[in-house]
């Protein structure tokens, strides 16, 4: 590529200087200036209309200069044209059949079937995290973005099974089909599975009635983008400490992802006035929940915070308590943080 700019440079100089040569000599012999340009002209792109005025012998022999100069400038500039197309195409045929080449060799890797506003987001996530992957898809922008970033892309529409064969889906381990349409990740998924059936696939859905349709398809896994926004929106009004939390800490975020499908869950309570549990430490609270509960943070009244509060932690009236527990054991938590404390002095409940 290099080569075919440095022949349009020199190219374009030459034919300049043969061009101001030219105009200056026939003004120098007494022509016009638009005599003179019209005669440079004519005489570099070798039209023949014949001589504007009537020549000198010397003048003759300038026009022959004129002639050898502007069409070897011509021929050299239409050169390096020519090769700066040919190279353009070449080395995207060959770039296009190294990818093909490095996408064959790929075993166990993924497959991103759409490279929109999640697609992109999951292709740089695999990227960060070093793992192979494949992008198909159709839209010339989107294949250019991806070559931009250094994706391997698969070209054509993924709900043809040609495109998922070239993706290499009988060697893949997941298949994610995240295209805003229903219908067209439904019929993916059908094909994905019908190629390779021991694919992992997972499917974005928009409406929640697709997704009994895709798993009917043959999706692994189905994840509804809108139903979890929802619900991220609805646990920052409801557990704001949580949220924060979870922000805040790495680790606890990668756990809080994967709690729920244990049955588990990072749940958030306020101590109110007069419960059971102020003035005691974590370790009598976890000790009478049977191991039941795992305090995990504090979040005072004054604005301070506990992260890995220490066994002897002493509870204070308002305080915000963040805890890892069962899902059926967050209501038994809750009635016995609102009990208020009864105490024993020489046999007699004092309040």
């Amino acid at each position: 590529m290099k080569n075919s700019v440095k022949a349009l440079l020199i190219g374009s100089v030459i034919m300049l200087v043969t061009t101001v040569i030219g105009i200056c000599g026939y003004l120098f012999a007494g022509w016009s200036l638009v005599d003179a340009v019209f005669m440079v002209v004519i005489t570099i792109f070798g039209v023949g209309y014949g001589e504007v005025n009537a020549e000198s012998p010397e003048l003759r022999i300038f026009t022959m200069g004129v002639i050898l100069a502007g069409c070897t400038s011509l021929v050299y500039l239409m050169g390096g044209f020519i090769q700066f197309l040919t190279e353009g195409e070449i080395q995207r045929a060959l770039g296009k059949r190294r990818m093909n080449a490095e996408i064959d060799r790929l075993k166990d890797h993924v497959i991103i079937c759409g490279l929109g506003r999640i697609g992109r987001m999951l292709a740089d996530e695999l990227a960060r995290a070093k793992r192979d992957f494949v992008v198909a898809e159709a839209s010339p922008s989107k294949i250019q973005e991806a070559d931009q970033a250094g994706f391997l892309v698969c070209e054509g529409d993924a709900t043809e099974e040609s495109v998922l064969l070239r993706a290499g889906v009988e060697r893949a381990r997941v298949l994610a089909t995240v295209l805003p349409n229903d219908a067209a990740n439904v019929f993916i998924t059908l094909s994905a599975r019908n190629l390779n059936p021991d694919l992992e696939i997972i499917a974005r859905g928009e409406a929640i009635s697709t997704e009994a349709k895709l798993k009917q398809a043959g999706a692994s896994r189905v994840v509804l983008p809108a139903h979890i926004g929802a619900e991220r929106i609805a646990h920052q009004i409801l557990h704001p400490s949580v949220d924060e939390l979870l922000r805040d800490s790495s680790a606890l975020g990668e756990l809080g992802a994967q709690l729920g499908e244990l049955g588990i869950q990072i749940a958030e309570m306020q101590v109110p006035p007069g419960s059971a549990l102020i003035r005691s430490n974590l370790a009598e609270v976890e000790t009478q929940s049977e191991a039941q509960f795992l305090v995990v943070a504090i979040y005072r009244t004054d604005g301070s915070r506990i992260l890995h509060p220490k066994p002897d932690t002493v509870i204070e009236a308002n305080d915000r308590m963040i805890f890892v527990c069962h899902n059926d054991a967050v209501v038994e938590f809750a009635k016995n943080s609102r009990m208020r404390r009864q105490m024993n002095y020489r046999g007699s409940p004092l309040a």
